[in-house]
């Protein structure tokens, strides 16, 4: 009988498929990349964590980004943080489950004042370093339009002092990590009639997620009026009783009937009981997401407190622990 002799056949290697580059909630950045890592590399995904010490991979294409480390002479690039790998083009990075806010142009954040120098105020944005708003990128009682002078920093007291809170924006950033805040605009400034939380930003994890609008009013019930919500980048928030502007809207050559001396007081308006027992329900539902991991925007705490309203079923009782709370996260889930 013959005996026919195959050729071996190839070794099989093994087929990974690439999957298409999405947009994400990171500003547009794929979190797994649209090229697979070695093949002897575990294989990752948008929710996989990696620890400190960990490969993520050996492959001499990437660059490594912020939370990672690459050892000279080794193309290996290992995590430095706990975190979620993000990757730009071929930037690779690791975004940390919880991290300091780090500033960027533009953000909306609330602060609070820890030091006042000659020109300027220092103010604590939960970043690594502190902030720093110029005298000049303040509003003068009356809207002034001038020049800052000696006497202006002399009376730099009556403007802000330690602890005062305040609304300002990212104007700049210095080479050293830290911000410059301005508050020019009408709508930024001293903070009054309301209640200061803090929670999560934009370090990582869930928490106040960066969106087109931080700021809004929300309609309440039984007899508590209109409620002001601040959502600072940086996870502090600012709930507090809304204001009236006298006459409507104030064009800009008029800015001086608007920005009065009062503007800079840290007196407290009158503020009545059912406006503070919602201002604290909108408290709790902020929370209660941030405790549940999910993101703090004005869909989701508009959202949660129609949900509270709903399981309140008319008692006036703005807690919502134990049995409520289950309740308004499973009509939020839609479960």
């Amino acid at each position: 009988m013959a005996i026919t002799i195959l050729a071996p056949a190839p070794p099989s290697i093994p087929q990974y498929s690439e999957d298409s580059s999405e947009d994400s909630d990171n500003g547009g950045a794929d979190l797994q990349g649209d090229l697979n890592m070695r093949p002897w590399k575990r294989a990752r995904h948008k929710k996989d964590i990696v620890t400190p010490g960990e490969v993520v991979t050996d492959d001499p294409q990437w660059m490594r980004g912020h939370g990672t480390f690459m050892a000279p002479g080794s193309t290996e690039i290992i995590a430095t943080v706990a975190g979620t790998i993000q990757k730009t083009n071929k930037l690779l990075s690791v975004r940390p489950l919880r991290a300091r806010y780090t500033p960027e142009i533009g953000d909306l954040v609330v602060g609070r004042i820890i030091e006042v120098q000659s020109k300027r105020w220092r103010v604590d944005v939960g970043a690594p370093v502190l902030a720093s708003l110029p005298l000049s990128a303040i509003n003068l009682p009356g809207g002034i339009l001038r020049k800052r002078t000696e006497t202006d920093e002399l009376q730099i007291r009556t403007f802000f002092s330690e602890g005062d809170l305040l609304v300002a924006e990212v104007q700049s950033l210095h080479n050293d990590g830290s911000a410059s805040l301005h508050a020019r605009s009408l709508k930024y400034g001293k903070l009054r009639n309301g209640v200061f939380m803090s929670v999560s930003g934009m370090g990582g994890g869930g928490g106040v997620a960066r969106v087109r609008r931080q700021v809004w009013t929300i309609e309440t019930i039984h007899g508590g009026g209109k409620v002001d919500v601040i959502l600072g980048v940086n996870g502090y928030i600012w709930i507090s009783k809304h204001v009236e502007v006298a006459g409507g809207e104030t064009s800009i050559t008029r800015i001086e009937e608007s920005v009065s001396s009062t503007v800079y007081s840290s007196q407290n308006d009158e503020i009545a009981p059912e406006t503070r027992r919602e201002i604290s329900r909108i408290r709790g539902v902020i929370q209660l997401l941030v405790e549940e991991g999910l993101k703090v925007d004005e869909e989701m705490v508009v959202k949660g407190y129609e949900a509270a309203v709903e399981v309140d079923q008319g008692e006036s009782n703005a807690y919502l622990g134990g049995g409520e709370g289950k309740r308004v996260l499973s009509m939020l889930s839609g479960t």
